[in-house]
């Protein structure tokens, strides 16, 4: 019988940085940990947390079942096969899918993983309240399930929720907005437009909320006017993250509410939106002013335009860190302990536990939230550092490290 200890985690906060959902009151951004680390795992620290973690581990004769969106997309493709590698070094089988980005399929695919008898079940979801079936199949056989990176939504068979603050991401962008155009002069008026993720996509929600609740003080005093007046999340939605259609969206803007007044600030939920945004202006305004591109991801097009003065930043998670914590957290629960926040404090990065911030619908979810990196084109050195890019042979531009 497979079991899971259901005791309170111990609240780990190794720097001033708390989650607090969609009520977040962080006052700090990067938190102390990161200042001195840059926010990256080295192989040292997590051997050391995972040694700490499974240090009693006897029975590897288990499997994991690891659902991922879409192999095509790269991002998916590196952390299944990243975890896979993981979790066969020492020892465990793994059934590793891709659901080709189709919430259906992924349903389809989850099933058979349980179908499979897995003994736990890892998942970042395609759309976040598509699973409620088989996940309730899941908890009949008492399979542990782990939202990763995005939250499963309305099912009680959710154990934990492994990702990035994403209500943080949006608290950057605002604070940067805050900081970079000196909102706090009252002299200072500037015209901002919001562009939102995919509507289906729980994360995308936590982004907006980080960043309009950020910025709505400076909205109600009239500092920031959104002409559009779309500042409402359902307003703002892009289908599916593309570029194309944040173009398409963005187009419509420009040319109904930007034809003779200047766009100061486009503020978007990650960088595929704010390469459209990018593209748009290209098309289709004709003010003369570059605006203040947000976006998120570290997209290399997106880095690209950070260079070239097209784009000002962009929030970075680093997602091995994301991974190299679900492989450990995902290891205590198959070693039949419980993952207490605490003995992760070995790694350098920010790691938070607060069982009040995401609530999937139908309860709290115990959370592990890494901190996000602001990006500009001063402090590119980071993403290089953290191994997953390199240089170019002029050292101007960054590219995937090969």
């Amino acid at each position: 019988m497979k079991k899971l200890i259901s005791s309170m985690l111990a609240i780990a906060v190794l720097g001033s940085f708390t989650a607090c959902g969609s009520e977040s009151s962080s006052e700090s951004s990067s938190g102390s940990a990161q200042s001195e680390t840059n926010g990256v795992i080295n192989d040292d620290t997590k051997a050391t947390a995972e040694e700490k973690m499974t240090e009693h581990i006897e029975d590897t004769d288990k499997t994991i079942g690891i659902a991922m969106p879409a192999q095509e997309l790269e991002r998916w493709n590196k952390d299944g096969e990243y975890l896979k590698n993981r979790f066969e070094t020492v020892g465990y089988s793994v059934e590793l899918v891709y659901s080709n980005n189709d919430p259906d399929q992924q349903k389809e695919d989850v099933q058979a993983l349980i179908d499979k008898d897995v003994d736990l079940l890892l998942i970042a979801a395609v759309k976040g309240n598509t699973l409620v079936e088989p996940l309730e199949q899941a908890k009949e056989k008492d399979i542990p399930v782990v939202a990763y990176d995005r939250l499963i939504m309305d099912t009680d068979a959710l154990t934990y929720y492994i990702s990035f603050d994403n209500y943080a991401v949006g608290k950057l962008q605002g604070e940067y907005v805050i900081k970079t155009l000196n909102l706090n002069n009252p002299e200072n008026k500037y015209n901002i437009e919001f562009v939102a993720g995919d509507a289906g996509d729980n994360n995308a929600l936590y982004v907006f909320n980080g960043a309009y609740n950020t910025l709505k003080p400076y909205i109600d005093k009239g500092v920031l006017t959104v002409r559009s007046g779309k500042t409402a999340f359902e307003d703002v939605v892009t289908t599916g993250w593309t570029t194309e259609n944040a173009k398409a969206n963005m187009e419509a803007t420009l040319s109904t509410y930007y034809i003779d007044q200047p766009l100061e600030i486009a503020l978007c939920a990650n960088d595929s939106t704010a390469l459209g945004v990018t593209q748009a202006l290209e098309s289709t305004y004709t003010q003369g002013n570059q605006p203040l591109i947000i976006g998120q991801d570290g997209d290399i097009e997106n880095l690209k335009n950070i260079v070239d003065g097209k784009q000002e930043m962009t929030v970075y998670k680093n997602v091995n860190d994301e991974a190299s914590v679900a492989f450990v957290v995902c290891k205590s629960i198959l070693a039949g302990n419980t993952p207490a926040a605490s003995l992760l404090g070995d790694m350098p990065v920010e790691v938070n536990y607060d069982s009040g911030s995401y609530n999937n619908g139908k309860k709290y979810i115990m959370s592990y939230l890494l901190v996000p990196t602001v990006i500009t084109k001063d402090n590119l050195q980071y993403l290089a550092d953290t191994g997953i890019y390199q240089w170019d042979e002029e050292h101007k531009y960054l590219d995937f490290a090969k």
